[in-house]
């Protein structure tokens, strides 16, 4: 199996610099936001998002990819270490990672932070990711609902990203596939921003599409586009595609 897929990366209407990074390739589609600010959040979200883009070659199986995936993240952490520690005004970046990596019949979902997987699948968009978050952990305790959620003064505060200072194993998850499943990797400067009804709309007319990625980026914008905006959307083929490439900070950031 491999990805069909359409990307975008925004600034966005409140920010100075696009701190996000994605890529799309025939196994592996990936999207990291960058933390940090001025610490160089871009900076680590093209470190992770380029070692993902160089791992594409490789074979993914059932049995291996939780061992590659490791060993990709772990290498993509110690580099984010090595360059803090070359560049110390760097101290505090950080990104998360949210990606799907092709099998022999299923996908596997890796996911670090509040980056979001999406599926939709006859017509019902479904959250296959989990955010590490405070208020998601709160969730789980039964002390905030979903919807106190959305306006808590924390709700920004992820509790588990790439940052080089500690070994982070990501989430990693086999999910079955059906032929006519798509998939949304997002930044929280889009699914914070709008509503799952909003996407399953736009996704339900437009399907796998520049247009679709397009409505999506123009209904963030709607709501104001307080962060940077990252996408990309994406369905199994069985035939293998070219189009391929980085996309935001991972294609400019060396």
């Amino acid at each position: 199996m491999h990805f069909q897929s359409v990307a975008l990366s925004d600034r966005g209407l409140n920010r100075e610099i696009n701190e996000d990074s994605a890529w799309i390739g025939s196994q592996i589609i990936a999207v990291a936001d960058g933390l940090g600010g001025h610490a160089g959040g871009e900076v680590a979200s093209a470190i992770v998002i380029n070692g993902l883009a160089k791992a594409d070659k490789k074979e993914f199986t059932k049995e291996s990819v939780h061992d590659l995936v490791i060993e990709i993240t772990t290498k993509a952490n110690g580099e984010i270490a090595k360059t803090i520690k070359d560049s110390p005004k760097l101290k505090g970046m950080g990104t998360t990672l949210t990606s799907l990596i092709t099998t022999e019949d299923k996908v596997a979902l890796i996911h670090i932070g509040d980056s979001r997987c999406y599926q939709f699948r006859d017509g019902k968009l479904t959250q296959l990711s989990k955010d590490h978050t405070l208020v998601q952990e709160l969730i789980d305790q039964g002390r905030l609902t979903a919807e106190e959620a959305t306006s808590h003064p924390q709700k920004s505060l992820i509790t588990k990203a790439l940052m080089g200072n500690v070994e982070t194993e990501p989430f990693i998850q086999l999910i079955n596939v059906e032929p006519d499943d798509l998939f949304l990797l997002c930044t929280d400067g889009l699914s914070s921003v709008i509503a799952e009804s909003e996407i399953s709309k736009i996704l339900r007319e437009d399907g796998v599409t520049e247009t679709a990625a397009e409505k999506l980026k123009k209904a963030v914008y709607k709501s104001g586009a307080p962060d940077n905006i990252t996408l990309v959307l994406a369905k199994l083929t069985n035939e293998k595609l070219n189009s391929v490439g980085t996309i935001g900070a991972a294609a400019v950031v060396a």
